[in-house]
């Protein structure tokens, strides 16, 4: 204490708890530092997994043991492994900050042993599961926002956040500009009063996933059709229609919500007697068809919108 008041910094509080420190963390540091979604993420993680166990717990006695037993406790209540690493990293990205606020010297949650993570294989559709699932969205309102994920790779969030002028058909292209997301709603700390998710189009994660990815003629003959079929839904809706410009709308024009999105394709790859399918897999099935037909790898990593191959 005495190097540290003589180096000029300052001498915290030891008695801050775990609480404490993850309130703090989050509120000066990780809402300026990540988007909503992710930080409802965090939050969720330490309000569930971390605080109702080392709460309590003064961040400058916390041991690595402590934690160890923590993520084992959690792992015998069948908690997944992947959710039991992202509770020891939650944890232990807010002792790297209480680290740097001087509050502690070492980090507790880095030094214990993160539990063994499991590597599974991402699944694709088959050729012929393909065929079966083209056969059942015969007259899915959707069927245009499925095959232009197989078609181009586009993830979720890129392919419902396109608008018709990000669309070249006459020379077989779109670009990728913007993607939509839910922002979850979030509670005012001085009103008490929650403000409700909203759809919100944001930039892409990376410079890389701003692009201009080439079109199929399959999937420009779906996007035509998927253009009489929302214009039909607009003089039907008459005035109620909502003029978003979004290529992918819901009955009366506004957004497609990414969670009905992904119910949707799960209803149909159910319809199809595919059994249980996400819409991601979509994007997955895209690469591994191109490279399956001789594109290059660093082609295909470029219309992923991939930072590297």
């Amino acid at each position: 204490m005495r190097s540290k008041i003589d180096a000029g910094h300052t001498v915290d509080d030891d008695n801050i708890t775990v609480d404490g420190l993850l309130d703090r963390w989050f509120k000066d540091v990780m809402r300026h530092q990540v988007v909503s979604p992710a930080l409802a993420n965090y939050e969720g993680i330490a309000k569930v997994h971390i605080c109702p166990t080392l709460g309590k717990k003064k961040v400058s006695k916390l041991k690595p043991a402590e934690i160890d037993a923590l993520l084992s406790a959690k792992l015998d209540s069948g908690l997944s492994v992947s959710t039991v690493r992202r509770v020891r990293s939650v944890l232990a990205q807010a002792l790297t900050q209480a680290q740097r606020w001087e509050m502690v010297g070492r980090n507790a949650a880095s030094l214990s042993r993160p539990p063994r993570a499991t590597r599974s294989e991402a699944r694709s559709l088959s050729p012929e599961q393909v065929r079966k699932l083209v056969k059942a969205m015969d007259d899915d309102r959707l069927a245009g926002l499925f095959l232009t994920m197989l078609g181009t790779g586009l993830c979720r969030g890129e392919a419902l956040g396109l608008k018709w002028n990000d669309l070249d058909l006459n020379h077989a292209v779109l670009t990728v500009r913007k993607q939509l997301r839910r922002e979850p709603g979030r509670v005012d700390p001085e009103t008490g009063k929650h403000s409700g998710a909203a759809l919100v189009l944001v930039d892409p994660k990376t410079s890389s996933s701003k692009r201009t990815v080439p079109l199929p003629d399959w999937v420009i003959d779906a996007l035509k059709a998927h253009r009489a079929r929302q214009a039909a839904e607009r003089r039907a809706v008459g005035a109620a229609w909502k003029d978003t410009g979004f290529v992918f709308t819901s009955t009366i024009g506004t957004p497609v919500d990414p969670r009905n999105a992904s119910q949707a394709f799960a209803d149909l790859a159910k319809d199809a007697g595919l059994g249980a399918w996400h819409i991601h897999e979509l994007r997955h099935s895209a690469a591994s068809t191109s490279l399956a037909q001789g594109v290059p790898v660093e082609v295909v990593s470029a219309f992923l919108g991939h930072s590297s191959i």
